[in-house]
Order: structure tokens, then C-alpha cells, then sequence
């Protein structure tokens, strides 16, 4: 059984920071990719942020600058700094993780179940 827990959501003012982090545990051989998804109210989930295991990231054009993603690999987990947040960033923030469970096994995709992040003033 896998599961992947996440913190750090809440209220924030525009223009202020958070820390969402997110921890994997259970019976995980390798972790490829890492990552945070966003959705918006009315609006499809969509990709923030990933990192592989070694490291190679890739952000949303809305948030490059503004948010950084950081991982580690002997802990199983994975960072999100959020810093001059807008409103528009306001949404149920999901860790995502495509991991395999044995040594050659298939890759499966996990979700956490979301942390609220609003930005309001």
C-alpha cells in the first residue's frame, strides 16, 4: 500500500509564501517522477510542477519564477516553495508521484488527496 501525505496548505495573503510538502510511504521500490497538480474552482487539474530523480524540472509557464520544486530521494519526498502568490493561485494543491514497486516493475501513478491553498486578501 502506498500512500503520499501532504502539508503546508492554507490562507495567504497575495504576494506571500508557502510550503507545501509531501511525504510517500509504503512498499516503493523507486520513485521516477514527482510532482504537483493544481485545481482551480471550475477548472480541470492541472500540472504546477515536477522533478525526477535526478533532478530535471519542469514548471507551468504561470508559475516559473515564482514557485520551486525540490525533492528528496532517500526521504520519499517532495517540496513546493510558492513565493509572490496571486488569487489565481488559489486551488486544492495534489502530490502526485509515478513510482514502481519492484526492480523492473511497472510504473504506477499515485495521488495525495489534496491541500487547499487561497490566496486572498
Amino acid at each position: 500500500q502506498v500512500q503520499l501525505v501532504e502539508s503546508g496548505g492554507g490562507l495567504v495573503q497575495p504576494g506571500g509564501s508557502l510550503r507545501l510538502s509531501c511525504a510517500a510511504s509504503g512498499s516503493i521500490f523507486s520513485i521516477t517522477v514527482m510532482g504537483w497538480y493544481r485545481q482551480g474552482p471550475g477548472k480541470q487539474r492541472e500540472l504546477v510542477a515536477l522533478i525526477t530523480s535526478r533532478g530535471g524540472t519542469n514548471y507551468a509557464d504561470s508559475v516559473k519564477g515564482r514557485f520551486t520544486i525540490s525533492r528528496d530521494n532517500a526521504k520519499n519526498t517532495v517540496s513546493l516553495q510558492m513565493n509572490s502568490l496571486k488569487p489565481e493561485d488559489t486551488a486544492v494543491y495534489y502530490c502526485n508521484a509515478l513510482l514502481t514497486l519492484n526492480s523492473g516493475g511497472m510504473n504506477y501513478n499515485y495521488w495525495g488527496q489534496g491541500t487547499q491553498v487561497t490566496v486572498s486578501s
